[in-house]
């Protein structure tokens, strides 16, 4: 049986912390532009508890100026 890759959370949401501080964009802003009415899904994304739905990965990808590849942190 072929093992398939699978995204590992924690580093994904390590990944979205850095990216937001570096381009400057707050739970705050990123929840306003997602149109979220409270902050907290933001939160579980960053403590890598889940992952965004994939409109929202599309958004916070062009929000922050950079590509869904390089969020997900994929391994084998």
């Amino acid at each position: 049986m072929t093992a398939f890759p699978h995204v590992n959370l924690f580093a994904t949401g390590e990944n979205l912390t850095r990216l937001m501080r570096l381009r400057g964009v707050s739970v705050k802003a990123l929840q306003e532009e997602l149109g979220l009415s409270s902050p907290q899904a933001i939160y579980k994304w960053k403590r890598g508890e889940c992952l965004p739905a994939i409109d929202n990965l599309v958004a916070i990808a062009l929000l922050l100026q950079t590509t869904i590849d390089k969020i997900l942190v994929i391994e084998n």
